[in-house]
């Protein structure tokens, strides 16, 4: 498989990823972190907003995941590189939100 389909695989894990907290807090009428907000990343964003975001980070997955070679979800080698890509990128909004939302518990 070429190296470039699987990181266009890993990135559009990581796009789905993120299109999910965005998608579902608006859904719920509750605002959110995005990029836009004010300071970028940390303030509070419209549920507006987030459904927006949430669904153009739906449109960037699947672009990346879909429109790129021929990924199939029974084959091993574009899910792990999807997966990796949800992963590390949940780890990331895990421990960078966290301190904003009680997620960073102390030992």
């Amino acid at each position: 498989m070429n190296w470039l389909h699987d990181l266009s695989y890993f990135f559009g894990g990581a796009f789905l990823a993120n299109a999910i907290p965005h998608f579902v807090s608006g859904s719920m009428g509750r605002p959110f972190q995005t990029p836009f907000a004010k300071p970028p990343g940390e303030g509070l964003s419209s549920s507006t907003l987030n459904v927006i975001w949430g669904f153009i980070n739906f449109i960037g997955a699947y672009l990346l995941l879909v429109c790129v070679g021929d990924f199939n979800i029974h084959a091993a080698e574009p899910m792990i590189a999807l997966g990796l890509g949800a992963l590390l990128l949940s780890l990331f909004a895990a421990t960078h939100f966290g301190r904003f939302h009680g997620g960073n518990l102390q030992q």
